[in-house]
């Protein structure tokens, strides 16, 4: 799987750093981080969560 963001949509609200935490992380400007563009099938649900929680649609998952 690998990781879309829309870094215009993006606004660093970080639900998605609470739902995958190994893969999303919010810096201390606020900014989105991605820890890894293409995680293992063992973070699929922790990612799938975090593009349903995105509020702001800003991730995807490309299979």
């Amino acid at each position: 799987m690998k990781i879309q963001v829309d870094w215009d949509l993006c606004e660093g609200h970080g639900q998605c750093e609470y739902a995958a935490p190994e893969v999303f992380t919010i810096d201390d400007d606020g900014q989105l981080e991605v820890l890894d563009e293409t995680p293992g099938e063992d973070q699929r649900k922790a990612v799938e969560l975090a593009v349903r929680r995105c509020p702001v649609r800003a991730l995807a998952v490309e299979n």
